[in-house]
């Protein structure tokens, strides 16, 4: 059957001489891998420019299969990029949410909740003249909320260490090592309760920045079965030095 629905690129691979594979979460199917035939000729009707990754399109699809590869009858943009391609900074972080989503993302159905979340935070990334900066430890937190290990409890004098294991604020280290100390702790608390348009006022140093980086995405580590590995980060962390 045919779809009409909004998507976000996370992929593009080059397939034969003038075709491509995709993958694009979607707001009516999630996520979804497409073959895009014909996009790197002459006289293609879907431009490969399209197909850059992060890019927000709207699409008429063939849907026929949850897993394996369908095909997009018609694309175009949904929101043309006004920065994020062009900033080195916007590019680093946009491609690290694309990166994280992509491989932590696993169910091919409709979340439109999660689908409005991944638009806007790429539709703000675009167009704010705020720091950038903490977007991607937000982004990591609010994120796990959708897929289901969202931290439970609260950082305060009682419960002061988020063990990352069990994903929850506690009273004292676990014996095991994959906990936040008191004050990295406090950081996530206070990360959880801002808005995306606040996550420029939010205080934190550079190393503490990059340290809190690593815990986050050991985090998914724990709580993703076969997480595959993340690469974006290393070149994020360059960007934002």
């Amino acid at each position: 059957m045919l779809i009409k629905t909004r998507g976000i690129v996370f992929r593009a691979m080059k397939y034969s001489e003038t075709s491509m594979i995709t993958d694009i979460y979607t707001e009516e199917k999630g996520m979804r891998s497409y073959l895009i035939s014909g996009v790197r000729s002459k006289k293609a009707k879907i431009k490969a420019s399209l197909l850059q990754i992060m890019s927000l399109v709207d699409m008429v699809a063939y849907d026929r299969h949850e897993k394996g590869l369908n095909r997009v009858k018609e694309m175009k943009a949904a929101h043309v990029y006004q920065s994020l391609p062009f900033k080195v900074e916007k590019s680093a972080v946009g491609l690290f949410l694309a990166e994280i989503a992509r491989k932590a993302i696993r169910e091919p159905e409709e979340n439109k909740q999660l689908f409005e979340f991944l638009y806007n935070v790429f539709l703000y990334l675009d167009s704010t003249s705020q720091p950038i900066g903490n977007i991607h430890l937000w982004y990591l937190l609010k994120l796990s909320t959708f897929l289901g290990f969202m931290p439970g409890g609260e950082w305060n004098e009682h419960t002061p260490f988020f063990d990352l294991q069990e994903g929850i604020f506690v009273e004292e280290p676990p014996l095991h090592a994959h906990f936040l100390k008191q004050d990295e702790s406090r950081l996530i608390h206070e990360l959880l309760d801002l808005k995306l348009e606040e996550v420029h006022t939010f205080s934190i140093k550079r190393e503490e920045r990059k340290v809190l980086l690593n815990h986050l995405i050991n985090y998914y580590r724990l709580h993703i079965e076969n997480l595959p590995e993340i690469h974006a980060h290393i070149v994020l962390q360059e960007v934002l030095e």
